[in-house]
């Protein structure tokens, strides 16, 4: 497609794009299979998605689009996660196709865009899809092919979101090629790829060209960690417990460890075993350079090595005397020995890399950051550590982290083994080792956050529906939709298990079964008090009855309780006293069922003194010796057993006295009244309450459980878009946005790139910076752009008055910003880092490098970042609409003033080949 020809629609170019190019004419030695299957799906016009392990020569495949595209007359897009891998393949691409053909678009500049191949960061390809392409300026004209190297930092929690932008937003007639180390669910990614992009074919090996072997160092030693099948712990590994009687200390569950061997011994066997060059992961900047300094005098290098890296040490310092190490890092790089982390300076970083690419430098310590991609082949990696320290504490590596890194050994064409070295550590020891090397990779998940960029940019160029539908086909909610179908499922296994219990108790009026249950808890708390009353009217009565009992004549007719009378309260007649073992006689009595029992005088309830006292001579009278001891009586007792029956039935002989206390007759009634009420009421007359009862409480908990799955499940299918409207109702409140039409405004906060435009914009927008000079823009410009999350922070350069003031101005305009955003229910940063406005200023007021590193804590490639996160939002200002004229020309000069090395890389240095805006590749 030519420049002149309109970006919408798209035609296809004249050339024939599925013309196939022979790989062996391209590539001078023989290719895998996947790489040629891969090589075949891109010549019938499929995107690919390649899934391989770290090393295996995906890029291989990047390059063939390259020259498949070359060959067609077309252009390519080479994406990477960060900007040292973008420096790293421009250099590499120069060499391979030539300079001229090769381009540059990074965050503050634009190096031969025009060039067949544009190296690019993935975020400068994203931010170029989202600008609205002029009819002669589209600026994925005649693109045959975008490359997503490194594909698998979908899984960044912070940038994630680029990569599914980019995707989604690509036009189809654009070839994706996605190169990602293993990860478990490439096939869910390239489904997902074929959904909203187009045709996709998914090539998968597990196939390592340099096998690897694993070994665990202990103090000991050097061992193998894994059996000859790579599938658990070697036989002679064994597992460390603790002695017996060894005591722990502190609340950690952890079992304890041996001591970790030192660095210098890891090293030192490793020499000994010819593993060298080697990367040693350590997950902190203070251990890799602790780690430097542990190794003391070792030297590693033979003398005409040594030679060598001096030769270039001499010309480096000679070009960049600033840029050097201090001196433990210089003499260790003489040594084959040097440190890589995100707090080196980058022109350092790459000196390493050029090194160790010579196999001059022998042991790189370095923190994880170096696994993600850059071209640095190692015989060897150790890794010092299983766990590591994150904002969220410490956790074990996942399987992925582990790969990744563990990946980096072994050189295609220089090794037959790679080696993999995990080390004793604190935390853990072999067992943990085992597992994760033998663990298989994490899937990818989705990190796709609306920001209020893309709501602007998306409404500048959609209608809400369409906008919709393309914040709908994130990765996100594919996966949803995916599990939505097994949670539907469960839901209506859910629904059914209702219906079925509605079927058996559905018809039940619940608020009658209510009342029910509160009538019975109150009868049965009634109850409990009746029992009370009785029982302290018992005791009270006790007493009265056996004094009264000393004094009562046979014939008396009493109410007797006794346990062997089965709990009824029965009538009886006192026949004769007998002696007992106290002071009170035992009681020989007849009641009414004829039965002859001796009991003490508690056991009378009631005593008759107000009837006739029945006459039991000539009765004969069983002997009976012990208390309760009980006798049927005969048919002679049958006659004096039927007249206390008679007597009970003329009156009451069943109730016995305490009974009678005022308050227990009261409580009696009540009782009974209750007992009545209980009797008519409707659920009385249910079946089994207390299977209802179940019933009614499963029902409820189902009720509950399908309402918080179609809540989640409504939140899951719909969270981007509700995310999206609640920042677009935030953009309106700041007039960002009239209905849904972008104003000045809202255009002016879409042109720039950031984590929070809004807050970015607005600011520029205020005023309060348009007076300021460069040197107090470019330190206000910081503050609100970077934030430094270090607790030993501290800065020898105070922060200018000017820009001080400023941005204490700004300080309303953040406040109702964040209140904005909480009433909405969304946390977007709004960065404020006074502390390091003074560094800036000072740099941009001319300070040296090595007076700025001085009087600051921070690390140089610290400052470096603070540095370019400035020079990234200066150089998108001067291609906002409602800007004044006056920022925009101190932004430039701030720009210009802060730009030089070492913030600017050499490659940074060469001037911009077009007046575009590098957020959105949009003319000023």
């Amino acid at each position: 497609m030519n420049q002149s020809t309109p970006a919408t629609p798209r035609s296809e170019p004249d050339v024939d794009r599925s013309a196939p190019l022979n790989p062996s004419e391209i590539f001078p030695f023989p290719l895998d299979d996947f790489q040629l299957e891969a090589m075949d799906a891109l010549n019938q016009g499929h995107s690919v998605v390649v899934s391989a392990p770290t090393g295996s020569g995906k890029t291989l495949i990047g390059e063939y689009a390259i020259h498949r595209a070359l060959a067609h007359g077309q252009k390519v897009f080479y994406t990477t996660p960060l900007k040292a891998l973008s420096n790293q393949k421009l250099r590499d691409f120069r060499g391979q196709f030539g300079a001229e053909n090769v381009g540059l678009m990074t965050g503050d500049l634009s190096v031969n865009r025009e060039a067949s191949i544009v190296v690019m960061t993935t975020e400068i390809f994203r931010n170029m899809l989202y600008a609205e392409a002029d009819e002669h300026d589209d600026p994925l004209a005649d693109v045959e092919a975008v490359v997503l190297d490194e594909c698998h930092y979908m899984n960044d929690s912070q940038r994630g979101t680029v990569w599914e932008e980019s995707i989604i937003h690509c036009p189809p007639t654009v070839q994706l090629v996605a190169l990602s180390a293993t990860v478990a669910n490439a096939g869910q990614l390239t489904d997902w790829i074929e959904k909203v992009h187009g045709p996709t074919t998914l090539v998968m090996s597990d196939h390592r060209p340099v096998p690897l072997q694993f070994s665990f160092c202990s103090a000991k030693g050097l061992h193998p960690l894994l059996n000859e099948a790579g599938t658990g712990l070697h036989p002679n590994c064994k597992v460390w417990r603790a002695p017996k009687g060894h005591k722990r200390k502190g609340r950690s569950q952890k079992p304890p460890q041996p001591e970790p061997p030192p660095i210098s011994f890891v090293v030192a066997q490793m020499a000994e075993r010819q593993m060298l060059p080697a990367i040693y992961f350590i997950f902190s900047r203070r251990g890799c350079d602790k780690a430097v300094r542990d190794l003391g005098v070792q030297c590693l290098v033979t003398q005409e090595e040594q030679a060598r890296i001096k030769e270039r040490l001499t010309a480096y310092s000679h070009d960049n005397p600033e840029a050097v190490r201090d001196g433990i890092h210089a003499d260790a790089l003489l040594r084959g020995i040097a440190a890589h982390h995100a707090g080196v300076l980058p022109a350092w970083k790459e000196l390493i890399e050029e090194l160790f690419q010579q196999g001059l430098v022998k042991v790189v310590f370095a923190t994880e950051t170096l696994a993600a991609g850059i071209n640095m082949p190692a015989r060897s990696t150790v890794i010092a550590a299983l766990s590591k320290r994150t904002e969220r504490g410490h956790r074990p590596l996942m399987g992925s982290e582990f790969l990744q890194m563990a990946g980096r050994a072994g050189r295609r064409g220089l090794d037959s083994q790679g080696y993999v070295v995990t080390v004793q550590s604190r935390f853990e020891g072999v067992r943990e080792a085992g597992q994760l090397a033998t663990s298989p990779a994490d899937p990818l998940v989705s990190q796709f956050t609306p920001s209020y960029g893309m709501v602007l940019n998306l409404l500048q160029r959609h209608d809400l529906a369409k906008a919709r539908e393309l914040v709908e086909r994130s990765f996100g909610r594919y996966l949803a939709g995916l599990d939505l179908v097994e949670d539907e499922e469960n839901l209506s296994q859910l629904r059914l298990q209702l219906s079925q219990l509605e079927g058996v108790a559905g018809d039940i009026p619940w608020e009658d079964f209510e009342d029910y249950e509160k009538m019975r808890g109150r009868l049965r708390e009634e109850r409990r008090l009746l029992r009370i009353l009785q029982q302290q009217a018992e005791e009270t009565l006790a007493n009265e009855l056996t004094m009264a009992l000393q004094f009562a004549s046979t014939g008396t007719l009493v109410s007797l309780k006794s346990p062997q009378l089965r709990g009824r309260v029965a009538p009886a007649v006192i026949v004769e006293k007998v002696k007992g073992p106290g002071q009170f006689p035992l009681l020989l009595c007849l009641t009414d069922e004829n039965v002859w029992i001796l009991l003490p005088c508690q056991a009378v309830v009631s005593i008759h003194a107000e009837l006739s006292c029945l006459k039991g001579d000539g009765l004969e009278v069983p002997e009976l010796s012990r208390s309760g001891e009980l006798r049927h009586g005969d048919q002679a007792s049958g006659g004096l057993a039927l007249a206390v029956a008679h007597m009970a039935r003329r009156h009451d002989m069943t109730t016995p006295q305490y009974d009678l206390a005022g308050e227990v007759l009261t409580q009696a009634r009540l009782v009974r009244d209750l007992e009545q009420e209980q009797e008519q009421h409707p659920a009385h007359r249910w079946g089994d309450r207390k299977q209802l009862k179940k019933h009614r409480r499963r029902m409820e908990d189902l009720e509950l459980e399908i309402a918080e799955r179609q809540h989640l499940l409504h939140q899951r299918a719909n969270r981007h878009w509700e995310t999206f409207l609640a920042l677009m109702e935030i953009l309106q409140h700041f007039g960002c946005l009239d209905e849904l039409d972008p104003t000045e405004i809202g255009r002016t906060v879409a042109a720039l790139r950031g984590d929070n435009e809004l807050w970015l914009g607005l600011a520029l927008m205020s005023g309060h910076l348009d007076d300021l000079s460069p040197p107090d823009l470019a330190a206000v410009f910081e503050a609100i752009s970077t934030e430094v999350n270090r607790p030993d922070l501290w800065s020898g350069f105070p922060p200018p008055a000017a820009a001080e003031e400023a941005l204490q101005d700004l300080s309303g305009l953040r406040r109702e910003l964040l209140r904005a955003q909480e009433r909405a229910g969304v946390v977007v940063p709004a960065w404020w880092e006074p502390e390091l406005m003074g560094l800036v200023d000072a740099w941009a007021r001319g300070t040296s490098w090595s007076d700025l590193i001085a009087n600051t804590s921070l690390d140089e490639g610290d400052v470096v970042r603070i540095m370019r996160r400035t020079v990234d939002l200066l150089a998108q200002v001067p291609y906002c609409e409602a800007i004044s004229e006056q920022l925009r020309s101190h932004a430039r000069q701030a720009l210009k003033a802060i730009n030089r090395f070492p913030v600017a890389e050499a490659e940074d240095l060469v001037p911009a080949s077009a007046a575009l805006n590098p957020a959105t590749e949009r003319a000023a």
